[in-house]
């Protein structure tokens, strides 16, 4: 359940009966021909779908996260990481004074990896709570699903283009796209990132059927459905 429908009196009752809760950590950036939140709608709609039958709410996602590689795309926004950092520490905190306990983090941006290492950080200063950070697009048996019907999958590519991420009336490429291999190299960023990826598909096809999306996505659900209910201490 989303925590947008319930009151203070109601979240009262459930930290009764359980302490878990889930934060979704998106991202505004480029995504080619999707959505720029596409990193967000998923994190959010993945963790919705899965804590749905367990009862779990689902806080806001939180909307920007750390992607300064990207800047010279107009609509991206990168929070400094001390800025995301200290952000999600407050998030944390505010949540064990309410008295939940055990926290799922379900990022849905690879920019957002900090927050595994503040994750632990944070629980050594608490230790009466549990923290864990789950990036839901690398799932091994969701990407397991996904390699079943193709194995070039990446950032803005096929591999994002769900019926809730594409944006009407925006047509995109048919071509399977192929960037020079940057391997060993440092990382690109501005100017030089934008002019590297062009429209922003990082490599493979920008589409594949709705009827093999929803197969990764009942698996991405599931998978991270487990996160949600097992390996708490």
């Amino acid at each position: 359940m989303r925590i947008a429908e319930m009151n203070w009196m109601q979240v009262e009752a459930y930290l009764k009966r359980d302490d878990r809760a889930v934060v979704p950590l998106g991202s505004t950036e480029q995504h080619a021909y999707l959505s720029l939140c596409t990193d967000g709608i998923l994190a959010e709609r993945v963790s919705v779908e899965a804590a749905e039958p367990l009862g779990i709410p689902v806080f806001p996602m939180l909307a920007y996260g750390v992607t300064p590689y990207f800047r010279a795309f107009p609509g991206t926004v990168s929070l400094r990481l001390e800025t995301y950092l200290r952000l999600l520490q407050d998030i944390l905190n505010s949540l064990m004074s309410s008295g939940f306990r055990r926290i799922l983090l379900v990022s849905g941006h690879g920019g957002n990896e900090p927050a595994g290492a503040l994750a632990t950080e944070w629980m050594a200063d608490h230790p009466a709570g549990q923290v864990k950070f789950y990036q839901w697009w690398r799932g091994p048996k969701m990407l397991a699903k996904a390699k079943e019907f193709d194995p070039i999958l990446s950032h803005a590519s096929w591999f994002e283009n769900f019926p809730w991420t594409r944006l009407t009336g925006v047509e995109m490429p048919s071509k399977r796209k192929q960037l020079p291999d940057r391997s060993g190299y440092p990382r690109l960023v501005g100017k030089a990132m934008r002019a590297y990826v062009g429209d922003g598909n990082y490599n493979g096809y920008y589409r594949r059927s709705d009827e093999e999306m929803l197969a990764i996505w009942r698996v991405a659900v599931a998978e991270t459905r487990e996160m949600m209910e097992t390996g708490w201490d």
